[in-house]
């Protein structure tokens, strides 16, 4: 087992350090006895970074100075080796703060993939916490596995791994009405609003991280007609970056738009009937009067617009 990288305080032996050279050009290393980062540039000893203050900046054989830093774990998951393809930072966040992840939480996720969200998720939950993640594919499964445990330098004793579908699995797994909150990141979700019904305690949230609208649209009509959950909550997460240097104050030319849709519902007690939300019913998106405003004659045109009006 390796040692269990530090979080904070000065680096030592097994903690993973970020490094950042000439020209902008970042190494991620783990700290080891007489361990040496080599490049072009020169090489660099392990044991000038050990018992220095994070933020601290060294110099290799060549002169090359180096700015260390510990990994974020938004810069871990973004480096991290991947089996499928990763819930971005921006949207972690989001599923953090609207499926409201709280220390002690008991969480599942469907499914698990490379183990991006499952690490967003245990430091949620916290040592208190229980996360059970399944997985139908065995390699996706090892990948999370060995990214997680490269990360927090051990397997997290609250955190399990189970190989399979989460329909036919979940009964098993846990106890009617006793998990807090369900993450489902898969294809079809519809197929799982069901066991994560009997699965949630009420009041519980069941977050589903989908990449279509027609998907969305599907698993909020599925949320509806069970009975079972409140009125389905939808939204996606946009970040625009900024260049700021002096009076150069711009958006960046590039941003991270659509990646997925969120979209959220929360457990009815058992025989509970919610309130009825009334819509406004119309023939057609826009109303008559609506409509009048912008017909030739009311733009001050002839009905064949082509024509002058008299």
């Amino acid at each position: 087992m390796s040692e269990t990288p530090h979080l904070s305080g000065p680096f030592r032996i097994g903690d993973r350090v970020q490094l950042t050279g000439p020209k902008g050009r970042m190494h991620t290393i783990t700290l080891r006895e007489a361990g040496e980062l080599h490049t072009h540039n020169g090489v660099l000893k392990h044991e000038l970074l050990v018992d220095q203050p994070d933020g601290s900046v060294v110099t290799n054989s060549s002169g090359h100075d180096y700015l260390a830093v510990r990994p974020l774990l938004r810069d871990f998951v973004m480096s991290m080796p991947r089996g499928a393809a990763i819930v971005y930072p921006k949207d972690a966040a989001q599923i953090l703060a609207q499926a409201d992840i709280f220390p002690g939480a008991t969480v599942v996720e469907a499914g698990v993939g490379s183990g991006a969200l499952s690490l967003w998720l245990l430091r949620a939950i916290g040592p208190a916490g229980r996360l059970l993640s399944f997985e139908r594919r065995e390699e996706f499964a090892d990948v999370a596995r060995a990214n997680v445990q490269t990360f927090h330098g051990e397997l997290p004793d609250t955190w399990q791994v189970i190989v399979g579908d989460l329909v036919e699995s979940l009964p098993d797994a846990v106890a009617p009405a006793s998990v807090d909150r369900i993450v489902l990141d898969m294809l079809a979700p519809w197929e799982c609003i069901d066991v994560a019904a009997d699965a949630l305690t009420p009041g519980g949230v069941v977050l589903c991280y989908i990449a279509t609208a027609t998907q969305l649209s599907r698993v909020a009509e599925y949320i509806r007609a069970t009975g079972l959950f409140t009125e389905p909550d939808a939204s996606e997460t946009m970040v625009r970056g900024w260049h700021v240097e002096g009076l150069a104050v711009r958006p960046d030319h590039r941003m991270v738009a659509h990646t997925g849709f969120l979209i959220t519902a929360r457990r009815l007690a058992p025989g509970a009937v919610p309130p009825e939300v009334k819509r406004r019913a119309s023939k057609s998106s826009y109303g008559d009067e609506d409509v009048e405003l912008w017909t030739p004659r009311s733009r001050g045109r002839s009905p064949d617009h082509r024509q002058e009006p008299p």
